[in-house]
This record gives structure tokens, C-alpha cells and sequence, in this order.
């Protein structure tokens, strides 16, 4: 009995095509990097780092002070790569942004200045303070990479990702952002208050500082080109054709909803599709799984579909809604 035992258990084992080994120690140094400062928050670390490896954006919602720019910021610390900040404000003009062209005396020509977007990792704080005007500047750059002005087009270096923090209780003096926005976004993360037990850590460790930035406390531990080969591994990741059918299913029943005003579209399949094999990677497995997929779930389509106004006054969430259809889609064996 032992020895049959035994040998079931070695069946169960399996040995990756792809070596992962590198990818997983590398997320294991980042999320060593950014514990020395932030407590607690290691589902909104895991997402930030699931959204750099799937080449995607990422919209930050939460109340002031829980942490939300500082993670962002240490974040981009913990990569080597050109870090921006941009606090989006009503007066804010898309120039500002994007950036110029300005006459230069000595050669008698418009020469392009570049705005801050130009950078690797770009934080922009309260993003829905700025107009539309303004917010719509960032609809070429955040889908194509790249920016068109005066005719002519100027690509962003890699890795390119946008970081976008709101706070989703003041409602005055901001402007909602348009579906065409928040589809651009991979994630949409929630970061909620600290537990009783993490507010106290937050203060021994902001005491144990005695004043120094946090900043000092935190390494790089990626380059732009450990990026790129990591990035290049999420897109070897083996997933099956009924995952995909699974994925195209549960998308599928968003547009269809009873309880839903508008569903997700195709560029959420293909968002949930790249999360889950990054899902996957840092697990250390170079295939998919449904769990995978059902974990991408939410912060690909929390922010992509809108509920309808009988459901909304009723006080359903969208949450409620992902978790209906999750569980009517029978999962692939």
C-alpha cells in the first residue's frame, strides 16, 4: 500500500518546459524589496507585479493615506528603469502631459520637447482631477506606446507602464473616466484599510525609520532588459483550448446579464488570458489553470462592466455580479 502510494505521488509530479526558476526568484526579491516598507497590501504588490510581466496599466483606487502613491512609487524604485510623476489637476493641458513643440531661435525650426509620459514607469496621481480633454491624451500612449504630435509619431521606450491612483469618495472637482479609459487599464486594485495588527506594524516601522524617506530602504532588483526576458516567458505559458473557451464563456456572459448595462469587451479576454499565465508563472507552473484564470477575474472586469441602474440603486456590486457568472460557467476538467 506504502509503495503504491509512493508512486502516485510521483505521478503527480511534473517538470516545466519552460524554466521559471529565474522569474520566480526575481518576483520573490521584489516583493522582499517593497515588505521593507509596505505592510500588508500583498494582494495590491502581487497585482502590480502580475501587470508589469502582462505588458499592462494599472488604475489604483482607495482612500488618501492608505499607501496607494508611496507603493507606486517604491515599486518603480524596485525596477531600473526612468520613473515620472504627474499630478493630474483641473488646469492640467494634454501639452502638459504629452508634451510640445517649441521655436528655437538659433535653427529657425519647432523642435519637440517631451513631456513627462515620456518615461518608463509613470505615476499619475488622481487621474480623474484632470478634464477629458487632458485624460484623453492618454488614450494613443497608454494602447499604442506611442505618442503622435504635429504629424508625426515618437514610440515609448520599454518597459512603458502607466500607474493611476483616484480616490473613489470625493466626488467634486473630478470627471469621471469614460469606459474607453478604464478599458485601457489592466487591473483596477482596491486597496482598503489596514487590519488592526497592520496599522501597528506601520507605526514600528515608520518609528524604527527615525525620519529617513522610505526610499532609502529599497533596492532595484530588475532592469529594463531582465524585464523584457521576463515578459518574453509570460508569453510562452501554455494554456489549453478549453481555457480559452472558458475564458471566452465567462466574458461572454457579461454581455448578456440580466443584472448588467454593459459587459466587458474582447480586450478584457485578452487581459484575463495574460494575467492568468502571468498568475501561473509566479506560481511556477508554465501552464494555465482555471484557478488562474478565476483569479485574474475581477481586477480584469471589475472596472469594465457597469451594472444596471435597478441593480445599482439596489446596492449590488459588480463584484457580485463577476461571482454569479463565475460560478454559472462550469469549469473545464
Amino acid at each position: 500500500m506504502e509503495k503504491e502510494e509512493t508512486h502516485n505521488n510521483e505521478e503527480l509530479k511534473f517538470e516545466n518546459r519552460i524554466p521559471l526558476d529565474d522569474l520566480k526568484d526575481s518576483v520573490q526579491k521584489l516583493k522582499e524589496q517593497l515588505s521593507k516598507v509596505i505592510v500588508g497590501q500583498e494582494n495590491f504588490v502581487e497585482l502590480l507585479i502580475v501587470g508589469l510581466l502582462s505588458n499592462g496599466h494599472v488604475l489604483i483606487e482607495g482612500v488618501p493615506g492608505v499607501a496607494k502613491t508611496i507603493t507606486a512609487r517604491l515599486f518603480a524604485k524596485c525596477l531600473q528603469t526612468d520613473f515620472s510623476r504627474i499630478q493630474f489637476t483641473p488646469d492640467l493641458m494634454p501639452s502638459d502631459v504629452l508634451g510640445t513643440s517649441v521655436f528655437n531661435m538659433k535653427t529657425s525650426e519647432f523642435e519637440f520637447k517631451k513631456g513627462p509620459i515620456f518615461s518608463n514607469i509613470i505615476l499619475i496621481d488622481e487621474i480623474n482631477r484632470a478634464p477629458a480633454k487632458t485624460q484623453a491624451a492618454l488614450f494613443e500612449v497608454m494602447e499604442e506606446k506611442q505618442v503622435t504630435i504635429d504629424g508625426k509619431m515618437y514610440r515609448m521606450q520599454p518597459p512603458f507602464m502607466v500607474l493611476a491612483t483616484q480616490n473613489p469618495i470625493e466626488q467634486e472637482g473630478t470627471y469621471a473616466l469614460p469606459e474607453a479609459q478604464l478599458d485601457r487599464f489592466l487591473f483596477k486594485i482596491e486597496v482598503n484599510y489596514p487590519s488592526l495588527q497592520e496599522e501597528v506594524r506601520i507605526l514600528q516601522t515608520h518609528h524604527e525609520r527615525k525620519g529617513k524617506l522610505p526610499e532609502t530602504d529599497i533596492e532595484s532588483v530588475l532592469d529594463p532588459e531582465k524585464i523584457a526576458s521576463l515578459k518574453q516567458q509570460i508569453h510562452s505559458i501554455i494554456i489549453e483550448e478549453k481555457l480559452l473557451e472558458y475564458i471566452a464563456e465567462l466574458i461572454d456572459k457579461t454581455r448578456n446579464h440580466p443584472h448588467l448595462y454593459l459587459g466587458a469587451s474582447p480586450r478584457a479576454s485578452i487581459a484575463v488570458m495574460n494575467a492568468a499565465k502571468a498568475f501561473a508563472a509566479i506560481s511556477g507552473r508554465d501552464f494555465v489553470i482555471p484557478e488562474d484564470i478565476k483569479q485574474a477575474l475581477k481586477p480584469v472586469i471589475g472596472h469594465r462592466i457597469i451594472l444596471s441602474p435597478d441593480r445599482e440603486m439596489e446596492g449590488m456590486t459588480p463584484a457580485a455580479v463577476i461571482e454569479m457568472i463565475t460560478q454559472s460557467v462550469e469549469i473545464p476538467r
